[in-house]
């Protein structure tokens, strides 16, 4: 599960640390220690980030350039560890080919991934601080909700490698992941930085139909089919988007669908939260389309997708039966 090296000891704090990190529930762990100055790579993580915030390639993300996300000692100033998590989320249902079905993520199938994360990472907080013996210790946690570079973070820790589509891919898991972190002034020992392992595949590349991955590693939102149904709240979908839809209505995993370790490794995951609630693998474009606020609380109860408001929603579904010509 763990990256470290050397192994410590049988009763030393990182190996109780894994230990509990293991009996509540995480697939991945690893340990970033951090200096009081930034690294060459956190130096290289954020040119990349200014230059990506500089392209406009955010759209309306406006959050993704608050300056705290090139600094992880401007959100934690004490912080010396950050102890990174991943939890899988892949289960094996197979989406229906029917026209009239409407495509979701398999991130928002099941229960809100917040909520799951937010839980184990609160028990895992209150766990390391009772492992104090003088001064206190001090923890922050986040799930996605948060000024973290996680992708950037869960490589240094050796959870994964930042993908060519963006996402952290994993030797177990794949991409199915969700990643989380705490921060705290502990001092812990490092865990390997993970080495990239996408080689000379571009398959994410050519397989997205609107060209949002511009360069490996590098997603302009504003091309993006999932940033478009989640994220914008406009009464229309820009045209070079709405046409290519292909169904997609909260969401997109083609650049994961296709993706050769997502094939090699992808396994069912053993968290109950994560099943699929009830006509989110298969949900009907033309019930999305006459969706009243009524039906989005029915439907959505508990849900990452209740980001996506009924009037998102149908604009989604709308836009993808136009495409088939009703």
């Amino acid at each position: 599960m763990s990256n470290f090296t050397p192994q410590p000891a049988a009763d030393s704090l990182p190996a109780k640390l894994e230990q509990q990190v293991q009996a509540i529930g995480f697939h991945r762990f690893g340990i970033v220690a951090i200096a009081p100055e930034p690294t060459p790579q956190e130096h290289t993580m954020q040119a990349r980030l200014r230059q990506w915030v500089d392209r406009g390639y955010q759209a309306d993300m406006g959050w993704m350039a608050n300056p705290k996300r090139q600094n992880i000692r401007r959100v934690m100033p004490e912080v010396r560890s950050i102890i990174c998590v991943a939890l899988n989320y892949y289960t094996p249902q197979q989406r229906p080919d029917g026209a009239e079905y409407g495509k979701i993520a398999r991130y928002g199938w099941g229960r809100d991934y917040h909520r799951v994360m937010h839980k184990k990472l609160k028990q895992l907080s209150l766990w390391l601080q009772t492992q104090s013996d003088g001064e206190p210790i001090v923890t922050r946690y986040y799930a996605d909700t948060g000024p973290v570079q996680d992708k950037f973070w869960a490589q240094e820790a050796g959870l994964g490698w930042v993908a060519k589509n963006g996402n952290v891919i994993t030797r177990d898991y794949g991409s199915w992941i969700f990643l989380g972190e705490i921060l705290t002034n502990l001092v812990l020992p490092a865990s390997r930085p993970h080495t990239n392992h996408c080689g000379t595949c571009r398959r994410c590349l050519d397989a997205c139909p609107t060209d949002a991955i511009r360069a490996p590693g590098v997603v302009d939102a504003n091309r993006c089919i999932a940033y478009h149904t989640i994220e914008n709240r406009s009464e229309q979908l820009p045209d070079h988007v709405a046409s290519r839809l292909n169904n997609w209505v909260a969401g997109c995993d083609i650049c994961q669908d296709v993706c050769p370790w997502n094939e090699r490794f992808a396994q069912p995951t053993d968290v109950a939260e994560f099943a699929p609630y009830p006509g989110n693998v298969a949900p009907k474009l033309e019930e999305l389309a006459n969706l009243s606020e009524q039906e989005w609380h029915q439907k959505f109860p508990a849900s990452a997708l209740r980001r996506i408001k009924p009037a998102m929603w149908r604009r989604n579904a709308t836009a993808a039966l136009t495409n088939q010509g009703e």
